[in-house]
């Protein structure tokens, strides 16, 4: 099976690497950026400024290599990598729940961001409350996480010379 993954813009944000992030965009408050839609994309933005939230679907292209075992970032014990939300997979999908302030053209202002800048794009869905809040008595080992909320190197790609 192929499949083909074409990105439809990039993210930008003030998060240049993955130390000191946000893991998670409830803990990214004060955090604002963009979303630059590629022009061929952008018509599929109409109607999106209704919504107050949105979904960011991108492609992690500066986590290390997968791994189907690691230690999240809140927790202290190793864990398998579909119980956990870590960037190393053997598909590097990120998903962000961002606050949409505005839709500018075929640029989206955003805020709660925790996504690094420059991360590709793949899709943007609405958030829609009907269909993305479920009440749940069980969250696995999440229960008694006591970690941290901001990212540090453990699943960074090694610098590339020159700095990149």
């Amino acid at each position: 099976m192929k499949l083909e993954i074409v990105p439809i813009g990039l993210i930008h944000s003030p998060h240049r690497q993955a130390e000191g992030t946000p893991i998670q965009s409830r803990w990214a408050e004060a955090v604002e950026g963009s979303v630059e839609v590629f022009p061929q994309f952008a018509p599929g933005l109409r109607d999106l400024e209704g919504f107050e939230r949105i979904w960011l679907l991108c492609w992690f292209d500066r986590a290390r290599e997968a791994k189907l075992e690691v230690v999240p970032y809140l927790d202290t014990s190793s864990r398998g990598v579909f119980a956990t939300r870590a960037p190393s997979r053997p598909n590097p999908i990120g998903l962000s729940c961002v606050r949409l302030l505005a839709v500018e053209g075929s640029r989206l202002r955003v805020a709660e961001l925790d996504v690094l800048d420059g991360t590709p794009l793949l899709d943007i869905k609405p958030y829609v409350p009907d269909f993305d809040v479920f009440g749940v008595k069980r969250v696995g080992w999440y229960a008694n996480a006591r970690g941290r909320r901001r990212a540090d190197t453990r699943f960074s790609k090694a610098p590339r010379a020159g700095g990149q």
